[in-house]
């Protein structure tokens, strides 16, 4: 079977957008294809990866809008929802799709909407996918992070401004990343002052609200051969899920999901930890940067922290993690964060990642919804 290959990227600026979500996503499809050199009529599959179109927006039917705006008609469409999750669930369709034979060039398209909502409407609407009763009783994904947070500092005598150092970190590399929401430095005692959100989680360990889209364009290694020199492969790749309630879990700073949809690619691709150059983690809150770090096997359990305090996870380190700033300064676009993490990877394997360049042949990519619900990992590398 042939690999299944990426040609084409592209992202769009993360940030406030006077657009709405069908605009994002036709900006980001076109230019991956434009990428790659292909023109829409040649797709067979078009995937949107897109969380809530409906309930911010009240726009559905959004893939069969979006073959309309790229001269994609005849093209078989559809959405993929994974709540946060929705852009590592779509690249996975999206591999699916030509690992199968199904499909010869498929596009993926991940965007969001969000930012004309207010604060407490946004949150409201990413709160629906917790578990009903959690739902009712108004617990939220910052309360879990939060008490994750604390749970972790205490049981790994872990100290307050590692979690900081975090934000510090990904803001310091948002700097370079010209399409990222937040292109400006913090100090730590910027971070640590900040109002109190969940403790011990203050406003900097959150990432914004975001409007914007990603888009990746994939086809069989042999087809991609044929339009250019310059792609990378999906060598591995794997999802999984944890419980729908996260009190259920034997131990809410273990995501299983990370774990099993990580040995799930790792097998896949012949790799293990130690053959990852580079990471894109999903730190929607600073504390999800060190459970991930952990159960993907690049630290063992408790270090993470460590591993920041050290520099290891810094641009100049042994393994940088969140070259482009993360969800923390890209911003988290719900249904293109995924997309984005992948495109990251693309640019850095490809060597096109300018002031943030890094080296390395192998990269991974950590997609997550709400608290571990659901997760998808992705191995990306040089062919």
């Amino acid at each position: 079977m042939d690999r299944v290959a990426i040609i084409g990227a592209s992202m769009t600026e993360f940030g406030d957008r006077d657009a709405w979500v069908r605009e994002l996503l036709a900006e980001a499809g076109d230019a991956a294809l434009r990428d790659a050199g292909v023109d829409g009529g040649d797709l067979d599959h078009l995937y949107v990866s897109n969380m809530a179109s409906g309930e911010f927006e009240g726009q559905t039917g959004v893939p069969n809008a979006l073959a309309h705006d790229l001269g994609a008609l005849g093209a078989y469409t559809q959405r993929v929802d994974q709540t946060s999750a929705s852009g590592g669930a779509g690249i996975y369709a999206a591999w699916q799709s030509i690992a199968s034979g199904a499909s010869e060039m498929t596009l993926l398209v991940g965007g969001e909407k969000m930012t004309h909502k207010t604060t407490g409407e946004a949150t409201d609407v990413i709160a629906s996918l917790t578990h009903p009763v959690e739902y009712k009783h108004g617990v939220t994904l910052p309360s879990f992070a939060g008490l994750t947070a604390r749970k972790y500092l205490d049981q790994y005598d872990a100290p307050r401004e590692s979690l900081g150092k975090v934000a510090v970190k990904n803001h310091r590399n948002g700097v370079d990343n010209p399409h990222a929401q937040f292109r400006k430095e913090v100090d730590l005692e910027t971070v640590l002052d900040s109002p109190i959100v969940a403790d011990p989680l203050r406003l900097y360990d959150f990432c914004p609200i975001t409007d914007g889209s990603a888009a990746l364009l994939f086809c069989p290694e042999s087809v991609a051969e044929q339009y250019t020199d310059d792609y990378v492969v999906v060598s591995g790749i794997g999802g999984a899920t944890d419980t729908h309630v996260v009190h259920e879990r034997e131990d809410p700073t273990t995501m299983n999901g990370v774990v099993e949809s990580s040995d799930i690619a790792y097998e896949m691709a012949d790799r293990g930890p130690e053959d990852v150059d580079f990471a894109e983690l999903h730190d929607m809150f600073t504390i999800l940067e060190f459970l991930q770090s952990e159960d993907l096997g690049f630290f063992e359990k408790g270090e993470g922290w460590k591993a920041v305090e050290d520099g290891v996870t810094d641009r100049d380190g042994d393994l940088p993690v969140n070259t482009s700033g993360g969800l923390k300064s890209k911003g988290h676009p719900l249904g293109a964060s995924g997309v984005a993490q992948a495109y990251e990877l693309y640019v850095q394997l490809l060597g096109d990642a300018g002031d943030r360049q890094v080296d390395g042949s192998v990269g991974l990519a950590c997609n997550v919804g709400g608290f571990g619900n659901c997760v998808t990992t992705t191995i990306l590398e040089q062919p």
